[in-house]
């Protein structure tokens, strides 16, 4: 029979997994197997630059905490994975797709993107996605733009009426 701290230990892990996956807007399972220690460590350091973390749990304890939550990751939790966790939903999506492409051995597998499970497809499309601060740049560009083409046409419109 299983020793009762072992088994303590477990359920304070899922329970840790459980709570990181409801307070993160966006979750991201991933292999890694294949980086070396230094492309382990400048991914860490990207994602927290990026406001977001990763770190390596066993499947079945991934799996028990993402059932808890009634969040089907299907086949996804075989083999060695990581789990991003990112308080910005496209921040660690952007970090790992961006990190997939320099470094082939990272692949990114499924997410937990704001309430709904995101396949590869759909976190390669998300990645492309600016960020939100570009977002709100060219928002705020596309307003001055419109401000911009009012102040013109009141100054034309003044001229004239002189």
């Amino acid at each position: 029979m299983a020793n009762q701290n072992i088994i303590a230990k477990k359920k304070e892990v899922v329970e840790e997994i459980t709570n990181r996956v409801k307070e993160a807007a966006s979750t991201v399972l991933f292999e890694y197997q294949g980086l070396t220690v230094t492309e382990t460590m400048e991914l860490r350091r990207k994602l927290r630059e990026s406001g977001s973390d990763y770190k390596v749990y066993k499947n079945t304890l991934v799996k028990r905490a993402m059932d808890s939550l009634n969040i089907d990751m299907g086949d996804e939790l075989n083999g060695p994975k990581a789990v991003a966790f990112g308080t910005d939903a496209i921040a660690p999506i952007k970090v790992l797709g961006k990190f997939a492409k320099e470094h082939p051995a990272l692949v990114v597998k499924i997410g937990y993107v704001d309430g709904n499970v995101a396949d590869e497809k759909t976190l390669a499309q998300l990645a492309t996605i600016p960020s939100r601060d570009e977002l709100l740049t060219m928002f705020a560009a596309g307003l001055l733009e419109q401000v911009k083409n009012v102040a013109i046409c009141l100054d034309l419109h003044s001229q004239k009426l002189n």
